[in-house]
């Protein structure tokens, strides 16, 4: 609450000087306002001031050429639907001049992008030339274009490097976010495909066909709550599983009475240096119906034991093809697939253990088990916490182990599931998959995603703001 409230003062602060400046300010900081370079021109920066008028003339330029055009359409994205029209002067069928209902959303979105990063450019210019008039009211040093240069590569050169890494979180990121976002409240999907058909928008519909639909659209509230179940489920019990797992058998491992420690190690990192791709199909088919497990268990008899004891009713077991025997055995391999990795990170974290403390407690009389519990766990908690935090996020939109276990060899019985083009075994990544790449219903996977962004931002800030609080808080 405390770190919400300094965020709240300080997009305050940042406003305020603005504000000081526009009413303090003298006649070349007011004509800032107006005219970006004009501060500049006043204080004899003229390289700044060419700078900012081309920086604000290319804005400019831009919202009337391509940002007018595009946000033009955005209330209706488009009205004018694709048609083939018959030219009599070249004697062929042509398109006419069609709308594309999502370039006019893309162009929207990069339109209110740029203008609101110029928004902020345009107060931060402001407040750049109030600072600057201070310092020459004060008859203080005000910095010219070379020095300011320079500072960009010493003192300041953590701009210069962010600078680009920020950019391309702009582009790469919170663009797709945003149309992610918009694209949910509107119809696209296989009905209204563009260039060939036109979306629309749609208001809540999407949401409510999600979290309460009717009709036709319970499906998808039924898939929804078993997916969101499960994806849940899966992801604690696949970072637990791996977490403790990875930590016991580095400390079996690194034992001082267990032999051959680099052998064991190199053992466990093959599944860490095998592509985690091959190892999962290979796996897959391993454990399908008709795979090599199935077949050696039927020659031994185990599985004709087991259709005696009514286990199993078909002449195989379904370690990937059945709810319940699907959801066990997906753990099981991540387990296998998991551990090794969280071995070597549990490694690293124990061979830094404070042995004084270790030392001082069995000399007061404390067992193994007393160690690990009051020492050992507190101590890989503390420093990994950040880690299981992440790793239990990064489950949650676990995508390969999933699907890559089941793909054409899990097929659901549930027709109300095969309805919303779901499976028992899905998480919500996968069935967001499946939605988009199979039946290109981009409108409900983009309520999937801003449901699964919505779930890893609240786990993650929760989660971290109580890790920071008992940062250094180890006895």
């Amino acid at each position: 609450m405390d770190k919400v409230k300094s965020a709240f003062r300080s997009f305050g602060l940042f406003f305020a000087e603005f504000g000081e400046a526009v009413v303090k300010g003298d006649l070349w900081t007011k004509l800032t306002l107006v005219w970006m370079g004009a501060g500049y021109l006043g204080r004899r920066q003229y390289i700044k001031a060419l700078i900012m008028t081309l920086f604000q003339a290319a804005v400019i330029y831009f919202s009337c050429t391509f940002a007018v055009e595009y946000l033009a359409d955005f209330a209706t994205l488009g009205t004018v639907q694709q048609e083939s029209v018959f030219n009599v002067v070249t004697m062929q069928n042509e398109f006419n001049d069609y709308d594309n209902s999502f370039l006019i959303l893309l162009g929207s979105v990069i339109s209110l992008v740029v203008w609101v990063g110029f928004f902020f450019a345009w107060i931060f210019n402001v407040k750049c030339v109030w600072r600057i008039e201070r310092q020459a009211k004060l008859g203080k040093h005000v910095n010219n274009f070379r020095e300011d240069l320079r500072g960009y590569i010493n003192e300041r050169f953590y701009v210069t490097l962010l600078t680009v890494p920020v950019a391309g979180v702009v582009i790469f990121t919170i663009v797709p976010l945003i149309i992610m976002i918009f694209v949910a409240f509107t119809n696209y999907d296989q009905n209204h495909m563009p260039p060939s058909a036109l979306f629309d928008w749609v208001g809540l519909n999407n949401f409510i066909s999600l979290f309460g639909g009717s009709g036709l659209t319970v499906s998808f509230s039924y898939a929804f709550v078993r997916i969101l179940i499960w994806t849940l489920i899966w992801s604690f019990f696949a970072t637990l599983t791996c977490y403790f797992g990875g930590i016991l058998l580095s400390l079996l491992i690194n034992g001082k009475r267990t032999m051959g420690k680099k052998l064991w190690r190199a053992l466990f990192m093959v599944t860490v240096a095998v592509p985690q791709f091959v190892s999962l199909l290979l796996v897959r088919n391993f454990f399908a119906d008709n795979g090599i497990v199935n077949t050696i268990l039927n020659n031994i008899g185990v599985i004709g034991a087991l259709r005696d004891l009514g286990v199993i009713s078909n002449t195989y077991i379904p370690f990937l093809s059945s709810p319940g025997w699907a959801h066990v055995m997906i753990l099981i391999i991540n387990i296998w697939v998991g551990v090794p990795y969280q071995m070597l990170i549990a490694t690293g974290v124990l061979m830094n253990l404070p042995t004084d403390q270790i030392e001082s407690a069995s000399i007061d009389g404390a067992n193994k088990w007393q160690v690990f519990r009051h020492i050992t766990m507190p101590y890989v908690l503390n420093v990994t916490g950040p880690a299981l935090v992440t790793d239990f996020v990064k489950n949650i939109n676990n995508f390969n182990v999933i699907y890559l276990l089941t793909e054409s060899v899990y097929t659901t019985t549930n027709q109300t599931m095969a309805n919303s083009q779901a499976k028992e075994v899905d998480l919500l990544v996968t069935w967001l998959f499946r939605l988009t790449q199979d039946n290109y219903n981009y409108k409900m996977a983009s309520v999937i995603g801003i449901v699964i962004f919505i779930i890893c931002a609240v786990f993650t800030l929760v989660c971290f703001n109580r890790i920071n609080r008992k940062e250094g808080e180890y006895a």
